[in-house]
């Protein structure tokens, strides 16, 4: 049936006419501090209880000044994972209805977390809002997680993060735009006109990738990696994007810019359950990965988790990496890297709970090492003032000044430039480092999902312990083994940059021989239990003694720690759930 000239008239005013926005009741939620990587939990709490994801984004945003939220430019993407799009829109609807002026939203909503650090700072945006759960499994029974990074592309701080969790405490309603419908999938600017407000609303939808590969592009020799990987003597490379968001990363990058055969990619169609598989770039769940490693048809292999921060390397054979030691040789070797052969490297930065590989390093480059907590946001500052140019956790994560979160693909191309500038395999790089620099043989123990209670007392109980008087005086007999302790401390750090104060970041027991034991409480859980980790390393300076089994050499000090802890009793393990 025609419309009248009055019908057509009313129906395009009505498809014009300035989106409505609400203000909703709700109640707080006790539960909203953020961990270590923003707010964890179950996918079905996010999804299932109501207002919870409102409530949280509406403390991410009230969090911010009202005088620099106004108008201002914010950043959002995902890995991929099951319930990111519903929360992407409710993102957008709510930060319209908050006054942003303007989103950034990765192709199909999909940004890396290194990606989305890159645009934050590329275009100066307040900050960004990531939609990741890290290594953590997804799927409707997986995990879900909501990280706000600031203006300097870096995680929250201790301060912003306590900020979040006051608003989340006290909130009584929260604002959205309901209405408001965004297309992931078309690239380019959509604008939307809101009641009460004079300017557009603004969202553009960005490709994932373009942003971040112009980065790399200037801090990499691109046409020696290509030749590395397409010449005469071509290096065969093995990389697994564990179906999360790096898979168009990997084949944007790697396939088409520097010349990998397109089958060097694998499982890279990022899916919301990241093919049943938590993806962790670990040797107990990136199976596939070393299987064909082991083979023998490739001379390099890599890794990444589902937002792409993490990664784990691999040399022929299935020679594998430990994540500190990738760090050290990284350190050792940062002027195959153009991008510091032009600045030069200012000092270097590790987690209380990495090995201490990276500080002979340091050393013997005459650089400042700083020690900081577990948590990214700990080397910002250090990073923003000019102290440090390279960083890294044992939990596979390694970055560097060029933005302000840990990068799996950067370290990947760290990696191929040593390669390539040295001519030399990762097993033979590896082991003439620990003929150098000696050899820190580390492991850690993951004790997941345990009674929060019992893992509180736990770690209180062993603190008293080691904070007796007597305890570092204690020589500790295992078979042939005497390990005489030299000092035991909770960790405190002060930030040299602001004086800022981390207290109580992991117990940890250096012996005589410069062995050490560490133990901390993750904050990086889905929110179902809390996780123990237990960490022991033992330095070795002997070559004829760099062959050994990593859980050989540290079985002693193992034993120490269970004794100590008393971790299998208090807790009814037989075991941890991960050894790395």
């Amino acid at each position: 049936m025609k419309k009248t000239k009055l019908e057509d008239f009313c129906s395009r005013r009505m498809e014009t006419s300035p989106i409505p926005v609400v203000t909703v009741q709700t109640a707080p939620f006790d539960d909203q501090r953020p961990g270590t990587n923003g707010l964890r939990r179950k996918t079905a709490v996010f999804e299932g209880k109501k207002n919870y994801l409102q409530n949280y984004i509406q403390s991410v945003l009230s969090s911010i000044d009202l005088r620099d939220r106004q108008g201002c430019t914010m950043v959002v993407g995902s890995d991929g994972r099951y319930f990111s799009p519903a929360a992407t829109e409710v993102i957008v609807q709510m930060a319209a209805a908050n006054g942003i002026g303007r989103l950034v939203i990765g192709h199909n909503g999909l940004l890396s977390t290194p990606a989305v650090s890159c645009i934050i700072r590329k275009i100066k945006a307040i900050g960004g809002i990531i939609l990741t759960a890290s290594h953590n499994p997804g799927g409707p029974a997986g995990d879900f997680g909501i990280k706000f990074n600031v203006a300097n592309g870096g995680p929250s701080s201790d301060t912003v993060m306590e900020r979040i969790y006051h608003v989340s405490r006290k909130l009584e309603e929260y604002a959205i735009c309901p209405d408001l419908r965004v297309d992931l999938s078309r690239l380019g600017r959509q604008e939307f006109d809101l009641e009460n407000k004079f300017k557009p609303f603004r969202v553009e939808i960005v490709d994932s990738v373009e942003v971040y590969l112009q980065l790399l592009r200037n801090i990499f020799d691109f046409s020696a990696i290509k030749s590395l990987l397409t010449g005469p003597d071509q290096l065969k490379i093995h990389i697994d994007a564990m179906n999360g968001v790096m898979g168009p990363y990997v084949r944007r990058i790697l396939c088409d810019e520097l010349g990998a055969p397109a089958n060097s990619a694998v499982n890279s169609v990022p899916l919301e359950d990241f093919g049943g598989q938590p993806p962790e770039p670990n040797l107990t769940y990136a199976t596939s990965l070393v299987d064909a490693m082991k083979g023998g048809d490739f001379g390099f292999g890599a890794a990444f988790d589902a937002d792409g921060d993490r990664y784990m390397i691999l040399g022929e054979n299935g020679f594998f990496v430990n994540p500190a030691d990738s760090l050290a040789v990284m350190a050792a070797n940062l002027s195959t890297v153009p991008y510091f052969r032009q600045l030069g490297v200012k000092g270097f930065a590790r987690s209380m709970a990495t090995s201490t590989a990276l500080d002979r390093v340091a050393k013997a480059m005459k650089l400042a090492l700083y020690e900081t907590p577990t948590g990214w946001r700990y080397f910002g500052n250090l990073m923003d003032s000019g102290r440090c140019s390279l960083c890294g956790e044992e939990s596979f994560g390694t970055g560097s000044d060029h933005i302000r979160e840990k990068d799996g693909l950067w370290s990947v191309l760290v990696w191929l430039s040593i390669i390539a500038a040295r001519k030399q395999g990762v097993e033979q790089i590896v082991r003439e480092h620990w003929a150098k620099f000696g050899r820190n043989y580390f492991c850690r123990f993951d004790y997941e999902g345990l009674d929060p209670r019992a893992a509180f007392y736990l770690m209180r109980d062993l603190e008293s312990v080691i904070s007796d008087k007597a305890f570092t005086s204690q020589k500790f007999a295992v078979g042939d083994h005497i390990y005489s302790v030299e000092r035991a401390d909770n960790f405190e750090y002060i930030d040299p940059v602001d004086g800022t104060v981390a207290r109580n970041q992991g117990l940890r027991i250096v012996f005589t021989d410069a062995s050490r034991l560490v133990f901390r409480m993750s904050g990086s859980g889905g929110g179902t239990g809390a996780t123990i980790r237990i960490y022991a390393e033992s330095f070795e300076r002997d070559p004829e003694r760099h062959n050994r089994e990593t859980q050989v050499v540290l079985g002693p000090l193992i034993a120490i720690a269970l004794k100590i802890s008393n971790v299998h009793e208090r807790t009814g393990r037989r075991g941890p759930n991960v050894i790395t």
